[in-house]
């Protein structure tokens, strides 16, 4: 057993390192081959938040584990909301910008909805698979059309978010490349393992591991960078990395086991856990859209998401034990 923890703290600071320098030496990659720094940001970078959990879910789903693919999808979505934004917002409140109430929250809420849809059947399927990846095309395609009446702005963002990039050769780019993912798939691979151990060895469902251990360990880079980001007064980044991060989640991460590794859905976790994940998105819509003259997350607000996760997970153990 503690052996398994310590294997999991290591592949979680692996998968952290590792995606960091994948995402690094594709941006420069990319770059090397001509590509504008806007597609760059849009792509690359954006997609590279949600690296952690897309690799654990393709070694889960290949490992036999789609359970902790699917539960680390729906988890780090909740953790993000309660957790990251939760903690985020007791140090500094988070106001929402323009952008992410135009663009960002609608996605998210529609991309919710057909979650729900696509898991009402009880079944995680190719179908249901093609209908999130057509969502994140659509996504992709707006971005990119948006980002040409908008392009100043965007590339502005685009910029500043690759603006640490380090610069390096094409071998040097290379080798880290092959590194990163090389580690990527290795970190990916011992903490799949390792879940999947914890869940023998505690006789809970290993849907449950993926929706608390493997959830909150791969939204960890997520709370360390809102923390970095409203210490430095860029309060507004936290949650649109938030909003992001759980689309792509929805729409990249459960794909992979739709398509690798359909999986059943008990009615315990279309019910509960699907339906905290849509609770605590309605949640931060209404913190969106619906309460006070500003808009934005108070530390009040940030109180109530993180005793709400808290009451989540007091109800996971309830029901396990």
């Amino acid at each position: 057993m503690w052996l398994s923890l310590l294997l999991l703290v290591i592949g979680f600071l692996g998968l952290v390192w590792s995606a960091q320098k994948f995402v690094e030496a594709a941006a420069v990659t990319a770059s090397h081959l001509g590509v504008s720094t806007l597609i760059i940001g849009l792509t690359v970078v954006s997609v590279g938040t949600s690296a952690p959990e897309i690799v654990v879910a393709l070694l889960a789903s290949f490992e036999d584990s789609p359970d902790i693919a699917v539960g680390n999808a729906i988890g780090s979505n909740i953790a993000n909301i309660g957790l990251v934004l939760g903690v985020t917002a007791l140090v500094v409140p988070l106001p929402f910008n323009q952008r992410v109430l135009r663009n960002e929250m609608p996605m998210l809420i529609v991309a919710t909805l057909l979650t729900g849809f696509c898991l009402f059947n009880l079944v995680l399927g190719r179908l249901d698979g093609l209908l999130l990846i057509s969502m994140l095309a659509l996504i992709l395609f707006r971005m990119a059309r948006a980002s040409k009446n908008n392009s100043n702005k965007i590339l502005e963002l685009a910029e500043e978010e690759l603006g640490d990039l380090p610069e390096m050769g094409h071998v040097k780019t290379t080798a880290w490349l092959l590194a990163g993912l090389g580690v990527l798939l290795l970190s990916a691979h011992v903490i799949v393992s390792s879940a999947a151990h914890i869940a023998l060895i505690l006789g809970v469902p290993e849907m449950v591991v993926g929706l608390t251990v493997v959830a909150v360990g791969t939204s960890l880079p997520e709370l360390a960078a809102s923390l970095e980001a409203a210490i430095r007064g860029r309060t507004g980044m936290a949650i649109g990395n938030v909003v992001g991060s759980n689309i792509l989640n929805i729409l990249a991460v459960l794909v992979v086991p739709a398509f690798v590794h359909p999986v059943d859905i008990t009615p315990t976790a279309f019910w509960r856990d699907y339906g905290v994940m849509f609770a605590f998105t309605a949640l931060m819509a209404l913190f969106a859209y619906g309460i006070g003259a500003k808009k934005e997350i108070s530390r009040f607000e940030g109180g109530v998401l993180v005793t709400a996760l808290i009451g989540y997970y007091w109800l996971l153990v309830v029901q396990q034990s």
